[in-house]
This record gives C-alpha cells, sequence and structure tokens, in this order.
C-alpha cells in the first residue's frame, strides 16, 4: 500500500492518530512496513514528542507490546467556521477535541476586516484563557463563498462583498505567525462530518448537502475532500432550474436553484405570501417580528399552514431533483444534509429523500443512506479545526517541521505543494 512517504513517517503517525493505543507490531501488521522501518519510525515521531507511550498491550508470548498515542497537548489548532450571520471560533488538540469555543452573531457583508478581526481577538483569548497553553500551531477557516484553495482567497463570493481576492491566509499567518488554511464553509463542513461521525467514515465516497441561506454541496470521494482544479466544486446552489427561469439570483444569473429553494428564497416568498393574504400564519409572525426567515416558515408549517407547507415540499422536491442527478453521477454511500432549513424541521428532508430516491438509477439508491448530519452546526468548527490538522500532518509537509519539533512560527508551511490535503 502507498505510505504517504518514502520511509511511511505519515502513513504510521496516521495510524497512531486513529487508533486507540496501537502497538509496533499492529503497525507492522496494518501498514505493510518492515519492522525496522516501523521502529525507526515511532522512535522519530517520540523524539520530536509527537508519540508518546500509553501503557502496555496484553502479552502474545514475550515481552508486552507498548501502546502508543499521540501527544494531543503538544499545540493547539485553532478554527474559524464563518457563516452569513453567524461564526464559531475554537481551540483543539491535536486529536481535534475542541477545548474552548465562542459563537457570535455576524454580518459577514461587513467585509473582511471587522470579521477577521474579531476572529484575531477571540482566537487570542481563547489561547490566553487555556492554563498552560501549548503553542498554536495552525488556523483552519471556512467561509460562505467560493475559495480558491491553493491560495486561500474568496473569488467572486456573491454575499461577501469586499472580500474578492481578500488574502486572509496572509493576514492570519502575519497575526499568528503559523500557517493558514481557508476553505469554502460546505467543504469545510463535509471534512467536519468526515473526520467525527463514524457513519461518514465508513462510507468513503459521501456528499454534504447545505441548505441555509444558499445551497452548495462538499463531495468526499475515497475519504477525501474533492475540491476540483480550482476549488469550486459542489457548488450546485447555482445549478440552473426551470422553475428558477424568471427569478434573479444574488450572483446576477438567471434560474439558480438557489434562487428558489435557498434560505433567502423561502424568506421572500414567505412574505410575498403573508402581504397578499396568502398565509395567515406567516402574516401573523410578520406583524409580530416586522420581517420573516426561513424558520419562520418551517415554525407556520409546524402550525399546520398548508402554504407554508407547500413551500417547504417544492424546495424540497427542487432540491431533491437536483440531488439525484449527482447521486446517479457521482453514486456515494451516503449523503449528508445540514443546514439551518434542514435542521428546522422534517418538512425539506422528507421532500428531498422522496425526490432522491424516485429519480436516481436504483443501483445508485441501493444502499444509499440519506441523513440529517450528526453534528448538526458543530460540524463547520470541527472541520475548519481538521482543515488545520490534515494539512500540519499531510503527505510532503510532515518531514518539513518535524525536525523542529513543531511548525509554529512557519507560516511558510501553508502553500501546497500537492493538489489535495485530505
Amino acid at each position: 500500500m502507498s505510505t504517504g512517504t518514502p520511509d511511511g513517517l505519515v502513513a504510521v503517525l496516521d495510524a497512531i492518530r486513529n487508533a486507540d493505543g496501537v502497538t509496533q507490531p499492529q503497525l507492522v501488521q496494518r501498514l505493510d512496513l518492515g519492522r525496522t522501518v516501523v521502529a525507526q519510525r515511532v522512535a522519530q515521531l517520540e523524539a520530536a514528542g509527537l508519540v508518546v507511550q500509553d501503557g502496555r498491550a496484553p502479552s502474545s508470548g514475550g515481552r508486552a507490546p507498548r501502546r502508543l498515542r499521540l501527544r494531543a497537548g503538544a499545540g493547539l489548532v485553532a478554527g474559524a467556521d464563518v457563516g452569513a450571520t453567524g461564526m464559531a471560533v475554537g481551540v483543539a488538540d491535536l486529536s481535534g477535541r475542541v477545548l474552548a469555543t465562542v459563537h457570535e452573531p455576524v454580518d459577514v457583508a461587513d467585509g473582511p476586516d471587522p470579521v477577521l478581526g474579531r476572529v484575531e481577538e477571540l482566537v487570542a483569548r481563547l489561547v490566553e484563557g487555556l492554563p498552560g497553553a501549548p503553542p498554536l500551531w495552525g488556523v483552519g477557516v471556512g467561509v460562505p463563498g467560493p475559495v480558491e484553495f491553493a491560495t486561500s482567497r474568496p473569488v467572486a463570493p456573491p454575499i461577501m462583498p469586499g472580500w474578492d481576492g481578500y488574502p486572509i491566509r496572509e493576514r492570519l499567518s502575519g497575526r499568528f505567525a503559523v500557517p493558514v488554511w481557508v476553505d469554502n464553509d460546505v467543504n469545510v463542513l463535509a471534512l467536519g462530518e468526515l473526520r467525527t461521525n463514524p457513519a461518514a467514515a465508513a462510507a468513503g465516497d459521501l456528499l454534504y448537502l447545505k441548505i441555509g441561506t444558499g445551497i452548495g454541496a462538499g463531495l468526499v470521494s475515497g475519504g477525501r475532500v474533492h475540491r476540483g482544479v480550482n476549488g469550486c466544486a459542489g457548488d450546485i446552489g447555482h445549478v440552473a432550474v426551470t422553475e428558477a427561469d424568471s427569478v434573479i439570483c444574488r450572483c446576477g444569473n438567471v434560474g439558480c436553484l438557489e434562487a428558489v429553494a435557498g434560505g433567502a428564497a423561502l424568506a421572500r416568498d414567505g412574505r410575498r405570501l403573508a402581504e397578499s393574504g396568502g398565509s395567515a400564519v406567516m402574516a401573523e409572525i410578520l406583524a409580530h417580528r416586522g420581517g420573516l426567515t426561513a424558520a419562520d416558515v418551517t415554525a407556520a408549517a409546524e402550525r399546520g399552514d398548508p402554504a407554508a407547507t407547500a413551500m417547504l415540499a417544492r424546495a424540497g422536491r427542487l432540491v431533491g431533483g437536483t440531488l439525484a442527478t449527482l447521486v446517479s453521477f457521482y453514486n456515494p454511500g451516503l449523503v449528508v444534509l445540514g443546514g439551518g432549513v434542514v435542521h428546522a424541521g422534517d418538512h425539506v428532508l422528507a421532500a428531498i429523500r422522496e425526490s432522491v430516491y424516485r429519480r436516481s438509477l436504483p443501483l445508485a439508491t441501493r444502499t444509499l443512506r440519506i441523513e440529517p448530519s450528526l453534528l448538526g452546526e458543530a460540524a463547520g468548527l470541527a472541520g475548519a479545526v481538521h482543515l488545520a490538522l490534515d494539512a500540519l500532518f499531510a503527505p510532503g509537509r510532515l518531514s518539513r517541521w518535524l525536525p523542529s519539533g513543531s511548525p509554529a512560527g512557519r507560516p511558510d508551511l501553508a502553500p501546497d505543494a500537492e493538489p489535495a490535503l485530505v
């Protein structure tokens, strides 16, 4: 099997990271590496302070072998999941366990300076608040728009005015003197699900579909996030659908799926029905609150409002029709549904499932599972953390910083020599 590097260093570390107290003999068996090579790599990782002994396993006839584990407390990584209207910022140990987190409202349309300035403040505060905190090793960031992954810069993001081409990596690495990686929010959600949901890890090939203010998909193939050549794979919110051929999308085009089935579209159409007398329940909510959100549409449906129920069913049908095409094309084992519109109730989820199973190829849905996210909103922060961790321990990068014992002070590690990191 491929070990990621000529000497198997990354493979040995990955096996230790992903197992609970693995032994050297088990590493030899699992990695198909010689005992001498495994012993040398373990010694190298122990000398660098990344791996430590964790007791001994039962003996099988000789001296009991040592259990090995990652020294998770050797460093910290920070994650920031920036959304359209809110963000989560946290710090985690090297195992990905989040140690401290803060959730705050944010308006991404305010621009990069105030938003990233607040991210910097929160990361610094969280690190300082951990007694005896080890150094920060890296930062992962998710943002709600297209990102050129190689440069970590947003490219013409529809809901992020002022962010086009903004050097997010350079700003944060300049502040913290660590490598920084940036991706779009749905890829980060998909990665969070992959790294923390056993069903997602077992599937290997999965789609993460987010229906929030907008619509997007994250693709995982063979346990790796698939970003495409420029980083915009999975942007299904701007796929054309005939039902939207007269609706102008926020991206400037006409006929996008997001323009008729996203959260912003539900809020817009719900307000229209409330003002025209088409929904007494939504009219009541509008009068009480002065505005309508997608969550209000769901609340109206839960109260039995037929207009709201029909809106959600239509949105689910439209999303499901597009998703069915992806399922037949990509043949994933699992589809994970997330975002505020999905988590608000079962109306959209049921309609999506019905459309996918009805319109996809029978072979493509034979073993397909369609499930809501186990993590919910927490998947974004988990994914941002693992974005940094996977990059730090990636082939071609680990060996660059391991001799010095830490990637802290090495922002130059972030530009990617390889196209895929996870």
